[in-house]
C-alpha cells in the first residue's frame, strides 16, 4: 500500500472522521465503522485533505482532465482544497460547483466558478459514495451546462459495498457513465492498515460478507 494511503487512514482517525463501533447508515444498514467527512473542521485539516486527493488523482488519472467539479454541499470545500493542492504541484486546474437551487438574478444559473465549455473533461470530487445517488443527480447538471466529457470520479473512501448487482456501487457508477472511478483508500486497505482487534475485525468481516462487492 502506498505511503499516502496509510497516512490518510491515520489522518482520518486522528481527526475523528473514521471511527469503529456500532453505527447505522442512511440506508438503515448496521455497520461496524463510520466515515463522517463533516468532521473536517479546520484550515490545516482541509489543506492536508486536499493533498491526499491530489495524490490519488495524480496516481490514477494524472493530468487527464480540465475541470474539477464539487457537488453541493460537501463537495464544495473538497473541490477548492484539491484545486489548490494541484496548483501547488504545477497543475492549475479550473474548478466549479453547483448551487442546490438555481439563482434567478445576477449571473443566474446553478453553477459557480469556471464556466463549462463543450469538450472539457470534468473530474468529479466527492466524499464517500455508498449508493451513487448523488452522482446520478450530478451528471445531468453538468451535461445541461455544456457537452462536457466525464473524466472520472474520485472519493475519499470506497466502502466497497454492492450496488444493485455484485459490483461495488462505485464501480457501477463508473460503468453507467463510462468513466473511471477511484478512491484515496478503500475499506480493504483500511482493514489492512488498522489494528482493529479480534472483535472489531470479526464484525468487519461479517459486514463485508453480507454487503461487500465481489
Amino acid at each position: 500500500m502506498e505511503a499516502y494511503k496509510r497516512e490518510f487512514i491515520d489522518f482520518m482517525m486522528e481527526v475523528g472522521v473514521l471511527t469503529f463501533g456500532d453505527f447505522t447508515t442512511k440506508s438503515g444498514r448496521k455497520t461496524p465503522y463510520f466515515v463522517n467527512t463533516g468532521l473536517y473542521r479546520s484550515g490545516s485539516q482541509l489543506e492536508r485533505l486536499g493533498e491526499f486527493y491530489a495524490n490519488a488523482i495524480q496516481a490514477s488519472v494524472g493530468t487527464d482532465f480540465d475541470v474539477l467539479f464539487g457537488p453541493a454541499y460537501k463537495g464544495i470545500p473538497l473541490v477548492v482544497t484539491t484545486a489548490m493542492a494541484l496548483s501547488r504541484r504545477g497543475h492549475d486546474a479550473a474548478f466549479c460547483f453547483n448551487r442546490k437551487e438555481a439563482k434567478d438574478h445576477g449571473e443566474g444559473g446553478v453553477l459557480v466558478g469556471h464556466k463549462l465549455s463543450a469538450g472539457e473533461r470534468v473530474l468529479i470530487i466527492e466524499d464517500v459514495t455508498t449508493a451513487g445517488t448523488s452522482i446520478r443527480e450530478t451528471v445531468p447538471v453538468l451535461k445541461a451546462a455544456a457537452e462536457i466529457q466525464l473524466a472520472g470520479l474520485v472519493v475519499s473512501v470506497d466502502r466497497g459495498e454492492k450496488g444493485t448487482g455484485t459490483k461495488s456501487a462505485l464501480a457501477e457508477v463508473g460503468d453507467e457513465f463510462a468513466m473511471p472511478t477511484f478512491s484515496i483508500v478503500n475499506v480493504h486497505e483500511i482493514r489492512e492498515h488498522v489494528d482493529l482487534g479480534a472483535d472489531d475485525d470479526a464484525r468487519m468481516q461479517a459486514y463485508l460478507d453480507q454487503y461487500g462487492a465481489e
